[in-house]
């Protein structure tokens, strides 16, 4: 059975939800700003992500009622896998998630389940990947437990996804976007191994991402290269998950929402991943089924291309991943931009916060939502605080500019953005609307 979930803006038929990562209230206000119909976040304790900034109680009052504000919903992780002394504290932090007024919860442990179930009875439940759900009965099962909404494990063909969706009337949410653990749905034991650190209480340390030697044992100190066809040692090292040019047949197999990871990410990943699957799904919104298959515009793949990536990979949507899929040679690819500022003051003297250097004389481009981009000279700086002019403004300046070009209007939490340098010289990146 397929299902549809309402709308959070009106004139959006039809499509799965974007569901973003808000690892901090900054990053909140961005997924919202590019589209986001709904984010997740977590608070100080139970969550998976402990070194993300993460909200206080404060924090997630304000976080619920800014997204409401915008029409936007807001689901909270409760997501950890509890040893018993984790259970201190838990109900009553359950019951202020309710009284807060989040609108869902993630779970992945059956015990703090069933105390969300008692606790916070008017919350609806939403399963964890973590929980490896994958196939229909599976599904069936956690929906006679009470939850509403399945993120679907990430080893699944979408011959599969399609199965579960027709085995079982829960919602049905996927991962779309992001890093992918080599370990099977996240339950890695390196990074506990290594360095103490447990991923599956919120702490990885992320191993699989170091470059790794190879010490014989009666030869300490000597390190030889781990090579596999002599491309590197980066060998656990998964390409990031990307199904950009696969929305067509997500939407058609009935999956209800669309999640992008990246709690612990930048607010220019959240802000531009945000605004590029906005725009696609818009695009969507407005093709009958089935779609053309040549759907894919020229300029979702430019704007793919310019996001810092480790590569893309469709994982095991069309079957088992292989070589191609890892990375072994670096930790990532190189992108063909980088983000340099956030507009902190909107109207006709911007006010914008400096992420990365800006120079006199740099070509920028401004991301607006739905990629539409303006480009511009910077032709001159002045910090706020004091009315210095500057000719390079450092992370963190807040500075007034004076340009050629931009927007008719800029709009607070706008990303800016410059091409990566050639020989010295910026280089500015072109886009165009779909």
């Amino acid at each position: 059975m397929t299902k549809t979930i309402a709308p959070a803006i009106p004139g959006r038929r039809f499509l799965p939800e974007l569901l973003a990562p808000a690892g901090s209230f900054e990053k909140l206000k961005i997924a919202v700003f590019y589209g986001a119909d709904a984010v997740y976040l977590g608070g100080s304790r139970f969550s998976l992500r402990a070194r993300a900034a993460n909200f206080s109680e404060a924090g997630i009052r304000q976080a619920v009622a800014y997204a409401h504000e915008h029409r936007v919903r807001v689901y909270c992780t409760v997501n950890i896998f509890a040893h018993e002394a984790h259970f201190a504290g838990l109900d009553d932090y359950l019951r202020f998630l309710a009284e807060a007024g989040v609108d869902g919860l993630i779970v992945a442990d059956p015990g703090i389940l069933m105390r969300a179930r008692e606790l916070a009875p008017g919350l609806p439940l939403h399963l964890s990947t973590q929980a490896n759900v994958t196939n229909a009965a599976s599904a069936r099962f956690w929906a006679s437990q009470g939850v509403r909404r399945l993120n679907l494990a990430r080893e699944l063909s979408l011959a599969e996804l399609s199965a579960i969706r027709g085995g079982t009337e829960a919602e049905i949410e996927v991962f779309v976007h992001g890093a992918l653990c080599i370990s099977y749905s996240g339950r890695c034991l390196l990074s506990t191994y290594l360095t103490g650190r447990h991923a599956n209480q919120g702490d990885c340390a992320q191993p699989c991402r170091y470059r790794y030697r190879l010490m014989e044992e009666k030869r300490p100190g000597q390190y030889f290269p781990v090579e596999e066809d002599g491309r590197g040692t980066y060998i656990f090292n998964a390409k990031d998950l990307c199904l950009l040019r696969r929305l067509p047949e997500l939407r058609a197999a009935g999956v209800d929402c669309l999640k992008i990871e990246g709690r612990m990410k930048s607010i220019a990943y959240v802000g531009q991943t945000v605004r590029l699957y906005r725009a696609a799904l818009d695009l969507l919104a407005a093709q009958p089924l089935p779609m053309p298959s040549d759907w894919w515009p020229p300029a979702l793949a430019r704007e793919l291309a310019l996001l810092g990536s480790r590569g893309f990979t469709e994982n095991f949507l069309d079957g088992r991943p292989g070589p191609a899929d890892m990375l072994y040679d670096a930790t990532h690819q190189g992108a063909l931009a980088v983000p340099v500022g956030v507009v902190r003051q909107g109207g006709a003297a911007p006010r914008v916060e400096a992420r990365n250097p800006i120079l006199l004389g740099d070509r920028l481009t401004y991301l607006g939502p739905g990629l539409r981009d303006y480009e511009l000279t910077v032709l001159g700086m002045r910090r706020v605080e004091t009315g210095e002019e500057l000719a390079r403004a450092n992370p963190n300046d807040l500075v007034l500019l004076t340009m050629d070009g931009g927007p008719p209007c800029w709009e607070e939490h706008a990303l800016l953005r410059k091409g990566v340098p050639m020989d010295g010289v910026s280089q500015p990146v072109k886009l165009s609307s779909p």
